[in-house]
């Protein structure tokens, strides 16, 4: 939140001064935005806070609501996202803590796609669907309910408006289309009327502070994990609240499988009326391809398997593959969890048949799959062709991604173009593009800009990849936003036991480290302890062929609790995410001359080994901690084996861990230490 203050004191600050082009408002959240956020506020963000939130005020006044607290740009818990305004007061019926979030748009005109009803052109000349206003903030709303428990104690404390104050209804007509609800109302320039009756609704004359301060302080409930979403069998109250672009593009895919039902089999209706489910199909004409590409906790998998869940309720079946042998089991685990006695058997074989690998196409007729759902794209090989195929099956010449889009009547890739790890992974959005339109489908890109993980910090996510030279800008110190926790670690012994007792704590934490170390078979039913540094030791997680007792598979180390006590490699961390996350860069990434660089000697990854390429390999190696590094929800603690590398951690990470007593407990170790390390508390000599 960049500022909360109530009606009465903003109005003070919306008066505009002479020879000013900003109101005093402006420029106190200007300044808020750079202290709290860094760097400056994009210019859609300056016109609004200098026009469209003088609006809202005056209605206030105008009400005799002077006393209702108003907070700018509130930030949705887990994400980046934020509502433009919350308003926060007493509700004039029960005399409860009473809110209201106001979604502010500036645009004058505004079109519906014909085909899809919530994605809009607001006329900003971007060429750039966006979510349809009133949906966007129905999604906020019920956000918000899902995780602040504060707003589920009392009956309808929440209400949503879309306000555009500069807007005439009929140059906006078709966005009332869109059925309204208490979570989303529509108003325009001529609805003020309307807005200043909706505001006398829901607050009294009374002060809001109390209200704004219980939302404020008010406890977050934890995200949803992937495989939370994985366990959830009903779309009502289930699977993660989808936002903005994850919302946009699920409901283009499932209207595409709506209008061509009687092409796909499939009858959908899951983001629009029922009624309107048995309107005639279109012609599907060439096959249609969909793209949607996300950094890091941008909700990639969330979506992937939302969709699938939402399409088997309508009793279809949509496959979900995946290059990962750890998410594949994973999610076919979960699936046998569930049954009952005497159907096991019945369960694995509906469990392999929709949770597969990449490589498991190259047999399959064309079209024979309705909806093949692809995540982890980006772990896309050049073709299936591997050790076991049997000689007359290989074909090292066809493309993986061309028997995928060959099988399925709608393919659907999800990727992260900075997460191939191998190097025969080759799955990039414009891959995957060029390969479908040689094919002659028709094929759509989605950014998915959001962010769910590292507590819903861009700035984090855009810091990892600057530190590792995916960016064009230079490494640069990290600043705290207050929704990722970063730290360095003196030692692996102090990461480990910092990790471990975030685990007594009840938070799922884990350790990964860069693969510099042998993985080595397990010695009887003991795992060997490869990772070595000085005198501490831990073994690396079971190989994937391998068990040992009082240790998981590899498929479930992220998941399963045990998986504490063994340090993850990039292969079975992929995917997953876990509250605490420690990270150990080993020797094959080195800081030296202001930038990170490549040791490929100091790698045993087997993938290396041969004639591969050095630039394939730093890319690998790159995206690997690329991917260890956003694995974490609350926060990172990292720790460097190269001392020169260690440093220049410590040089650009502000926060360390220490010993803290709370209440008389027993001391415990921190993300919130301030001492110098140990080691450097004296001079040398």
């Amino acid at each position: 939140m960049l500022l909360q203050l109530s009606a009465a004191e903003l109005g003070q600050l919306v008066v505009a001064r002479p020879g000013s082009s900003q109101l005093p408002l402006t420029e106190q959240l200007i300044s808020e935005h750079s202290r709290i956020k860094g760097g400056t506020p994009g210019s859609h963000d300056v016109a609004s806070w200098n026009n469209s939130i003088p609006v809202v005020v005056k209605a206030l006044l105008d009400c005799g609501l002077d006393a209702v607290e108003v907070q700018v740009e509130v930030g949705l818990p887990h994400t980046n996202s934020a509502v433009d305004l919350v308003l926060c007061g007493r509700h004039p019926g029960t005399g409860a803590d009473s809110y209201l979030a106001v979604e502010l748009k500036q645009v004058r005109h505004a079109t519906v796609d014909p085909r899809c009803p919530i994605a809009v052109d607001l006329g900003f000349g971007e060429g750039k669907n966006k979510l349809h206003p009133v949906r966007q903030v129905q999604r906020y709303c019920e956000y918000m309910m899902r995780y602040l428990p504060h707003l589920r104690e009392s009956a309808d404390p929440l209400m949503g408006v879309a306000l555009l104050h500069n807007a005439r209804d009929a140059d906006v007509e078709a966005l009332f289309e869109l059925p309204e609800s208490d979570h989303g109302f529509l108003y325009t320039l001529d609805d003020l009327g309307r807005f200043r009756r909706a505001l006398t609704s829901r607050f009294t004359a009374a002060s809001g502070k109390g209200a704004a301060l219980a939302l404020e302080q008010a406890r977050r409930d934890p995200l949803l994990k992937v495989t939370d979403v994985a366990r959830q069998r009903s779309v009502r109250g289930g699977g993660l609240t989808l936002l903005d672009e994850q919302y946009v593009a699920v409901d283009r895919i499932t209207r595409h499988l709506e209008k061509t039902a009687r092409f796909t089999g499939f009858d959908v209706g899951l983001f629009y009326e029922p009624s309107t489910a048995h309107a005639p199909a279109s012609d599907p004409g060439v096959k249609r391809v969909y793209i949607l590409r996300g950094g890091p906790g941008s909700g990639k998998s969330a979506v992937a398997l939302e969709l699938q869940r939402a399409l088997g309720l309508k009793g279809r079946e949509a496959v979900l593959a995946s290059g990962s042998h750890a998410y594949t089991e994973t999610l076919r685990d979960i699936m046998l969890g569930t049954a009952r006695p005497g159907q096991v058997a019945d369960k694995r074989r509906a469990a392999n048949k929709l949770y597969r690998y990449f490589n498991s196409f190259s047999e399959t007729p064309p079209d024979s799959i309705d909806v093949l759902i692809c995540d982890e794209a980006h772990r896309m090989r050049r073709s299936s062709t591997y050790r076991w195929t049997p000689k007359e099956l290989r074909d090292d010449n066809r493309p993986q991604a061309t028997e995928v889009i060959r099988a399925a009547k709608v393919p659907i890739f999800l990727l992260d173009d900075h997460q191939s790890i191998r190097p025969d992974e080759v799955g990039t959005a414009r891959y995957l593009k060029e390969l479908a339109e040689e094919s002659g489908c028709l094929v759509e890109v989605t950014d998915l800009e959001g962010t769910f993980r590292a507590g819903g910090s861009k700035r984090y996510q855009r810091w990892v990849q600057q530190l590792l030279g995916l960016d064009a800008s230079d490494p640069v110190t990290w600043r705290p936003d207050g929704r990722m926790t970063l730290t360095v670690a003196d030692s692996p012994e102090q990461m480990e036991r910092f990790i471990r007792e975030r685990g007594r704590a009840g938070a799922t934490a884990r350790i990964t480290a860069g693969f510099c170390w042998p993985w080595s078979n397990p010695a009887g039913e003991h795992l060997v302890d490869d990772v070595r540094i000085g005198d501490w030791h831990m073994p690396w997680n079971v190989k994937p062929e391998h068990s040992v007792p009082d240790a998981p598979k590899s498929d479930l180390w992220s998941t399963d609790s045990r998986g504490i006590g063994q340090i993850g490699c990039v292969y079975t961390a992929q995917t997953f995410e876990y509250d605490w996350n420690g990270v150990i860069i080993g020797r094959d990434l080195l800081f030296r001359d202001g930038k990170f660089r490549i040791e490929r000697s100091a790698s045993c990854d087997p993938a290396f080994r041969g004639p591969v390429d050095d630039s394939i390999v730093d890319r690998c190696i790159r995206n690997a901690y690329h991917v260890l590094l956003t694995r974490g929800v609350v926060g990172t603690v990292v720790y460097a084996v190269d001392p020169e590398t260690q440093n220049e951690l410590r040089r650009l990470i502000t926060g360390t861990i220490g010993m803290q007593h709370f209440d008389g407990a027993q001391p415990q170790l921190t993300a919130e230490g301030s001492q110098l390390p140990p080691a450097y508390s004296r001079r040398p000599g």
